[in-house]
């Protein structure tokens, strides 16, 4: 499970670099990178799992897939994604907000962790600054300036 582990971070540190760009090896023309904190979820079988496709552990999956779009759309969560190769750890989250804490309360809200079928556990992770989730909303922006106020002789 180290190796695994290992393996997904350089994958991570791999994926961001390819965010980046090329043309590392021209110095003058090398892209500033900007690296922030993000938190990685890694969610894995909870003690309420059970293999099988029941109605039940359909309507959870339809509440987790929800709860996915619904943090995206808030520009919570930059990625998610589940892996492949059915073991224990099923896949990740990656949230960017402000804290650790406001990571783990987001994926309480997760209805296949409220029923155990699911269980995350969080990390900070540094990354490059500007990964999205493809179905996040605009991210909201400073409010205009107040237009000027009119002076004598206006109209």
């Amino acid at each position: 499970m180290r190796r695994f582990a290992r393996t997904l971070w350089v994958a991570l540190i791999l994926a961001g670099a390819g965010v980046l760009g090329a043309g590392a090896e021209d110095s003058k023309s090398a892209p500033t990178i900007t690296m922030k904190t993000y938190y990685l979820g890694l969610i894995r079988r909870g003690p309420a799992w059970t293999p099988g496709d029941t109605p039940e552990i359909r309507a959870i999956q339809e509440g987790h897939m929800a709860n996915i779009r619904r943090l995206g759309a808030e520009g919570k969560l930059v990625l998610a994604g589940p892996f492949l190769d059915d073991g224990d750890l099923r896949g990740l989250f990656l949230f960017e907000v402000g804290s650790l804490e406001e990571a783990k309360a987001l994926c309480e809200t997760d209805p296949a962790v409220k029923a155990g079928r699911l269980v995350v556990e969080v990390h900070p992770w540094m990354g490059p600054e500007g990964l999205t989730f493809r179905g996040a909303l605009p991210r909201p922006t400073a409010p205009p300036p107040p237009a000027p106020a009119a002076g004598p002789g206006a109209k």
